[in-house]
This record gives C-alpha cells, structure tokens and sequence, in this order.
C-alpha cells in the first residue's frame, strides 16, 4: 500500500497541499453494529476517488457522514486544513458538498424542473412568488451538462429508471458543488449517457471539483480513478493507485478472500420441460409481439440497451402490466390474471427495483421472507408466528444472509442482502420460474458470486430463470442463451456458441 503522503498532490511552491475535505478517525456505530470504524479519508481538489468495498462495508455511512444525514461519534473533519463541523445538509451544502445517492431522493409528482431545484426555486419579482421560467431555462441548462434532452416538464414518476438517474446527477450538479460523491451512478444508464456523463466528470474534474465515486464495475475503477480506497467491516483497509493493482487484488482486498469475478457458467446444461413460453406478447408499455422461450433447467437471458422493452416485457409476463395481445403459458397452462395468480402457478419476479417494488422496507426479514408463503404456509388463515419463524431463520441460514435476527427491519440490510431476501421470498413459496430483473444492480462483487451461485443451483435443482442485465459480460457468462430486444421487440436469439458481446451489439443496436 502507497503511503497517502507520497501520493498526495503538491503545492507549486513542492510542499503537499492540503486536501479540500479531510476525514480523521471517524467512527459511527448504531445498535449491535459498528458502521464506520476510525476511518479516514482525504479528498482533493481536481481528483476522483474512487471508494470501493462490499455492501455493508461502510461507504454509505460514510457518504452520509460527508453531506450531513449522519454525525459521527468520533472523529474530526478538515476543510483545507481548518476543522469544521458538519452536523445537518445544510452545512454540507454549505462547503460545497453534493451526494447522489444510488436509491433516488426524488418527489414522483412533481416535474424534473421541479425537483433538480427543489428547496432552492428562484424568487418571482412579486414576492413571495417563483419565478418559473428561470428554474425551467436553469434545469435545461443543466440537463444540457450532461446531454440530455429530457422534458423538464414532464412528472418523474412517467420517466424511466436511466432518466430519473440523470435527473438525481441535474439536481446535484445545479448546486455546483465543490466535493460531488457519486454512489454507482451509471448503474441505470445507457452507453450514450454514461459517456456524457464521463465527459462531464472530466470537465468538472478540470475545474477543481473533487469527486468521490463509488463502483462495484471494476471497469470504471480504473477507467476514471486517480486514487482507490477500499472499505471493509466500516475499516479502511488500503488507499492505492491504479497501476499499483489490479482488479483480482482490489476485489481481494473487498471481501478478504479470492472471488472470481466472472460467474462463469458451466456447460452442462441439461434442459427440461417448457416453463414459459410467450407467444405474440403485446402491451401498451409499447413492447410488441414478443416471442420466447424458457425450460426448466436453463438460465436464458433478456437483454437490449435501456429503453429497449425488457422489463416491460418481464412485468407483462407476470401480469403487472395489462397486456393487448398474445398468450403467455406457464408449464402448460395458459396464463390470465395479475401477479397473485402468477404466483400460485410457481411465477417469481424479482424487480429493478427491489426496495420499490419487491420488499416491505417497514417490516423485518422473516415478514418479508414469508410474505408471498402465506397462502402455503397457513391453508387454515390461521397465523402461526413460531412456523413463519421457524421458515425465515431456514432460509436465512440457507442464503446465508447477514442479519442478526429475523426480526431486524429489513431496510438497514446491505443491497446484496436484501436481494437475498427477495429470493428467499420466492422460495419459501416455492417457486419454480425465476425472472430476474437486474439482479446484481448495486451490490458488490461478493454478493453478485452469491447470487449468481443462488441463480445455479436453482436450474440445477430443476427450476427456469429468465434473468435481465445491462452488463453484457453477465449475459455472456451467466446464460445458457439470449434474446435481444430492441424497441420494444426481440430483435433476435443468440444460441450459446454465439452469445458474445458483439452480437449482443450488433443485435440491440444497429437495424437490418
């Protein structure tokens, strides 16, 4: 590990500068866990850091310490070497310190021009009023930053996951903060929109703008940092420089332990019977005549870029979403009706957005764990508590899922054990085909090798898995065989001898 001194970026008159914000020593400990443990963390001017670790290794602890949502039990924070205090948002706010965090802080009926300058609306000339066409020409400006086009006027809950990502990064960016800690904020979007948004980084990077940017994509580890930290247990284990490492050591250095990263699947496949076959499927979520195919045994792919219809075509499947035309069959038997019925006939879905749509963040693990089992677990609707506790503390001892107990909340998990939890929803209730959406979407590379182990031994064991991911390099080493949409319909299949990323391109991008 490279001594923080001999790293640190100098004055023009050869002595070290002193950083833009300084950590030391900070610690932050609630009930029976310590989050952050005597953790310091330098952030320089012109600089992007990149913070790294495993879900639950304290990164967004930290974050929240730096804008303000969290005060720290211990330690003292620096700006350019004065100590200073930050106690709420608004001290952040006020040394230049913006956050975007991963899960949106978004009001869903309010406009984008709204909500990227919300608590700071530009006065009217008659007091008292807002001035509305400013924040309308100042959000257009800002969107602009990044290129985007989107329509400030429209209401967020109408715009897509990648869009209100873009409208999180507006919103920070329209405080022109001095310190802008990032938390994976292209995990939701485009090829396109992350180069824009690179390119933005570069930009504010050259006008001194120290960001923090937190990654579990390795890629961008070493595509954007000047300088890499990893966190683990609420620790700091090593701050070092990208050719100083290397992937395999950083993710060493994450999780204790050697993982390998590339989940590659095995080519024993066996296929059995037919689990779902959609035929003709349409809807006005606008996907149109979709055609595929899922067996027991076999992990099949969804994928396209963002946009392109896959989790419309996944909410239509499981009845979510009403559809205008076609048939979708369940082992054999067609299919009608809404999710509860999708559910009795073995239909699981684990969505994009787990805390959104598949958790009750307000309730503990075991509630959550038995939810979609109820019918299963008590034919009499008579309740049970100690037969709900008995099935909870048996899938969490099977997922291995880190709580203390089953009565912890689940919203205080880490992202990669509340997708443990997910799953374990739908095996208690015995599910048999799994559609997952984006399923390693903000966790680390840790609990992605535990899900995709997860996504193995159930086709080994018999059951089907239809599974979305913008990662290609997931679609070509997790899945059996792929179809790829493309505006709202299957632009084509690739079989497992010409599953490549390329093809995934060439099918998802470009017209015959």
């Amino acid at each position: 590990m490279t001594n923080l001194a001999t790293i640190a970026p100098v004055e023009s008159d050869g002595g070290p500068a002193a950083p833009l914000l300084e950590l030391r020593g900070i610690s932050k400990t609630f009930p029976g866990v310590r989050a952050l443990d005597n953790v310091s963390f330098p952030i320089w001017a012109g600089e992007i850091h990149m913070l790294c670790g495993e879900n639950g290794a304290g990164k967004s602890s930290l974050m929240k310490v730096l804008c303000g949502a969290y005060v720290a039990d211990e330690g003292e924070l620096f700006n350019h070497g004065e100590k200073i205090e930050i106690k709420s948002t608004l001290d952040a706010r006020k040394f230049g310190i913006a956050v975007i965090f991963q899960e949106f802080s978004l009001v869903p009926y309010l406009s984008v021009a709204q909500n990227i300058y919300l608590g700071r609306e530009f006065q009217g000339k008659i007091p008292g009023t807002i001035d509305r066409q400013k924040i309308g020409s100042e959000a257009r400006r800002v969107l602009a930053m990044i290129g985007s086009d989107i329509d400030i006027d429209a209401p967020v809950h109408s715009l897509g996951v990648a869009q209100q990502q873009i409208v999180e990064i507006a919103k920070a960016l329209s405080q022109n903060a001095r310190i802008l800690v990032m938390d994976e904020p292209t995990s939701a979007l485009s090829d396109t929109e992350t180069e824009h948004l690179f390119g933005m980084m570069h930009r504010l990077k050259a006008n001194g703008v120290a960001i923090v940017y937190i990654s579990h994509r390795m890629a961008e580890v070493f595509l954007l940092g000047d300088r890499i930290t990893i966190l683990r247990d609420g620790k700091m284990v090593a701050t070092v420089l990208p050719n100083e490492t290397s992937p395999a050591d950083l993710v060493q250095k994450m999780v204790g332990r050697k993982v390998d990263a590339i989940h590659r699947r095995g080519a024993n496949m066996k296929a059995g019977e037919v689990a779902l076959d959609v035929r003709g499927l349409s809807a006005p979520s606008g996907i149109a005549d979709i055609n595929l195919q899922v067996r027991a045994g076999e992990i099949v792919g969804l994928c396209g870029l963002v946009g392109s219809g896959r989790t419309e075509v996944a909410r239509a499947i499981f009845g979510a979403d009403r559809i205008t035309g076609g048939d979708v069959t369940f082992f054999g038997r067609k299919f009608t009706g809404g999710p509860d019925k999708a559910t009795q006939m073995g239909v699981a879905l684990i969505p994009e957005s787990r805390k959104a749509q598949g958790l009750a963040l307000i309730r503990s693990v075991g509630d959550n764990i038995v939810l979609a089992a109820l019918e299963k677990l008590f034919p009499s609707r008579v309740f049970h508590p100690n037969k709900a506790r008995h099935s909870a503390e048996t899938m969490i001892k099977k997922l291995r899922i880190s709580t203390p107990s089953p009565r912890r909340a689940v919203q205080v998990l880490s992202g990669g054990n509340q997708q443990k939890v997910v799953i374990g929803k739908w095996l208690t209730a015995d599910a048999r085909l799994f559609i997952f959406d984006e399923p390693t979407r903000g966790i680390d590379v840790g609990a992605k090798a535990e899900i995709f182990a997860l996504m193995y031994d159930l086709v080994e064991n018999g059951a089907a898995v239809l599974m979305i991911s913008s990662e290609l390099s997931e679609i070509v080493n997790v899945c059996d065989r792929a179809y790829v949409m493309r505006e709202g319909r299957v632009a084509g299949e690739l079989s497992r001898d010409r599953l490549t990323e390329e093809n995934i391109l060439q099918l998802g991008m470009h017209h015959e």
